[in-house]
């Protein structure tokens, strides 16, 4: 569903990303971690299209993002760490916008249903400009949902959510996968990513540290500190790649 093969990204002379390569396939969540500038935001953004990459390919559904982006986007949902909706446009306008981008015929029904799985049935004829910045993020992935992407990206995907609310999108992404769609979920919260993920990818300016699944990742963890399994295998992956960088240099490595 997601392939990444060799991409970077550089703005002037700042690498954001470098030589990046990693596989999504159906039914798989990938947690994608890192500090901030680790190039999280940039990778999410080149593979929703927002952005092209300065090398490198990148294919949503079998679809290069540059070359095919009309049949990349018509499989691809994309949700941002701070949606941007329309202030003038109700919830209901909304999903009947995203409806009519995606060609989805008879999107009533399945609207309904999500209006009512994120509790905003009640708020069908709010005006964007009067919703919480929970109930903006909960409209932002129904809107997302409405036409069945096999393809789905999140960032920092439980901003401003209720407990509720946070339950209800975990349930959603679980189904999501479990029907077939590839996740990929940014988030400074391992807790959430140890839980729900099972691919972790974790980038350090710019660079894979170590990608694979879940349980590969966490395999002989020290966990003599008391951190959570991620939090420990996170903490030590780059504690381990600041050292190698911090290195000094040995001029004989490099002789025969």
């Amino acid at each position: 569903m997601i392939r990444v093969k060799d991409f970077s990204k550089s703005y002037g002379d700042f690498v954001a990303v470098k030589n990046l390569s990693f596989e999504v396939g159906p039914g798989d969540i990938l947690g994608l971690v890192g500090a901030n500038g680790a190039g999280k935001t940039t990778t999410l953004r080149a593979l929703s299209g927002i952005i092209g990459p300065t090398s490198g390919s990148l294919a949503v559904a079998g679809h290069d993002i540059v070359k095919e982006p009309i049949r990349a986007k018509r499989s691809l949902g994309y949700i941002p760490d701070d949606p941007r909706l329309f202030d003038t446009l109700t919830v209901w306008e909304h999903l009947a916008f995203s409806a009519a981008a995606y060609n989805v015929a008879n999107f009533e029904d399945s609207a309904e249903a999500l209006l009512r799985s994120f509790d905003l049935a009640n708020k069908r004829d709010t005006l964007a400009h009067d919703l919480s910045r929970g109930m903006r993020q909960k409209v932002a992935i129904a809107c997302a949902y409405l036409h069945e992407p096999q393809v789905i990206l999140f960032d920092e995907p439980l901003t401003g959510l209720d407990p509720r609310g946070i339950r209800t999108t975990q349930q959603s992404m679980r189904a999501r996968a479990k029907a077939g769609a590839a996740i990929v979920i940014s988030s400074h919260l391992l807790s959430l990513v140890e839980n729900l993920c099972s691919h972790l990818l974790v980038l350090d300016v710019g660079e894979c540290r170590r990608f694979g699944t879940m349980s590969e990742v966490l395999r002989d963890v020290d966990r003599s500190r008391g951190d959570s399994a991620l939090e420990a295998a996170f903490f030590a992956i780059t504690r381990d790649a600041e050292a190698v960088q911090n290195q000094p240099h040995d001029p004989t490595r490099s002789r025969p």
